[in-house]
């Protein structure tokens, strides 16, 4: 272990001896949507020698599983609450904030602690008046200042001087890394990216953030055997992480390994990880197996999964988009237009400055509502965002050349839109 990550374990809180008839220092209430963040978080725990209840598989209200969560929650000494909008929508995970709520208030050992992706909107009166700790920019996983602030609230103690300053240094670090990435990505230097992934600092050992960043850059640069390498660090350090599995997964289908991306992501599905970065990226690999089979079916399942994380992320646009262009694939033109119209409510009609998925989506929900020239408009402005993200713009230009065999534009409206795309080689 490297010093700087000694420093940081050094400076983390230990966890207390359990009481008689305890057998988990801390219980973790989530939403299955956040699965991968809540991950992160358990690595973390582990690491330090914490005793954590998570559930594993997909909550249903089933009575063996009322039972298990119940007991799981009577025999922890503490809780960790990660708070969202889909969190605030279930009744199951309010019953579980109250049940806490009386615990902490019955027992003066018992605390527990909000982690808010989302911010503090939607919190009841009760939580307000509790310690949250706000993640809603750190949405790879906790780190830095927040994770210590995190952790210590969970001991019921304040933040001492020394973690204080560690973690605003590992904040600022990350926070200047971040923008690195995004400047290397935007000039195009693959090298300086996987540089960046060989450092050894606190920033870099306590979270697989900064290397899945590079990671899904060097892809979007159609850099994909360096990004491979970055990721095979991060599965060995992080081995419970699910953003390095996801990143795996898209580089394989993006090198055309189609069979070996759609195992990795089909082993994620099947142990329940139905977040919408696993689903859209699973649903890839069944359009991926389409263009090979010409399997109607294969391009269903993939929409049906894009369908499924849309559903239950609403403001997720990537899969919404997704569901309407598959959609416009099986000549199901009515219910394209439904999803096109509720992406179009979440991303608008202009460019999104610095954004260029996001960009391109605007560009495909018009290509979708058949204003054409506005498409081209749009894609022009994606294009030029990152003019050296050759990977994203194939991936895009592949998706409007689908769209419009099946769409069928005027003559002039596609070459219009081609023209975005002219740079990339036949």
């Amino acid at each position: 272990m490297s010093s700087s990550l000694n420093e940081w374990v050094a400076l983390a809180p230990k966890p207390r001896p359990l009481a008689d008839g305890q057998k988990w220092h801390v219980f973790l209430s989530y939403r299955s949507v956040y699965r991968p963040w809540v991950l992160q978080l358990y690595d973390v725990l582990r690491h330090l020698g914490f005793e954590v209840f998570l559930d594993q598989y997909v909550l249903v209200p089933s009575q063996a599983l009322v039972r298990s969560l119940s007991e799981g929650l009577d025999k922890s000494a503490g809780g960790i609450i990660i708070w969202s909008s889909a969190y605030a929508d279930s009744e199951w995970c309010q019953g579980e904030l109250d049940s806490m709520e009386s615990r902490a208030m019955a027992e003066k050992n018992f605390h527990y602690v909000i982690a808010t992706l989302n911010g503090a909107d939607g919190l009841p009166g009760l939580a307000k008046r509790k310690l949250y700790i706000d993640f809603s920019e750190f949405r790879e996983g906790p780190r830095g200042s927040g994770l210590l602030r995190l952790l210590y609230g969970l001991m019921g103690e304040a933040l001492p001087d020394a973690a204080v300053r560690l973690s605003a240094a590992v904040d600022e670090e990350t926070t200047q890394t971040l923008a690195k990435i995004r400047a290397f990505k935007k000039i195009g230097d693959a090298e300086g990216l996987s540089e960046l992934a060989t450092r050894e600092t606190t920033a870099w050992l306590t979270s697989p953030l900064l290397g899945s960043n590079v990671a899904e850059n060097l892809i979007s640069l159609k850099e994909n055997d360096k990004a491979l390498s970055v990721i095979e660090k991060l599965k060995e350090r992080f081995p419970k992480a699910i953003r390095p599995r996801q990143l795996e997964g898209l580089a394989l289908a993006r090198k055309g390994m189609r069979r070996e991306a759609q195992e990795i992501l089909g082993t994620l599905y099947e142990e329940g990880e139905r977040d919408p970065e696993t689903l859209g990226i699973y649903a890839r690999t069944w359009k991926d197996r389409y263009a090979e089979s010409k399997d109607p079916r294969h391009l269903r399942r993939a929409r049906d999964l894009y369908a499924e994380a849309f559903q239950g992320s609403a403001q997720d646009y990537y899969t919404g988009i997704n569901a309407a262009s598959m959609s416009v694939l099986l000549d199901e033109l009515k219910e394209a237009d439904e999803y096109a119209a509720r992406v179009e409510k979440i991303v608008g009609t202009e460019p999104a400055p610095g954004d260029y998925w996001k960009t391109a989506t605007v560009a495909e929900v018009q290509l979708i509502r058949q204003n054409y020239d506005k498409a081209s408009e749009l894609y022009d402005a994606a294009v030029a965002m990152v003019p050296d993200a050759l990977g994203d713009h194939g991936s895009t230009w592949k998706q409007a050349q689908h769209l419009m065999e099946e769409l069928n534009p005027p003559p002039v409206a596609r070459e219009k839109i081609a023209r975005a795309f002219a740079h990339l080689k036949p």
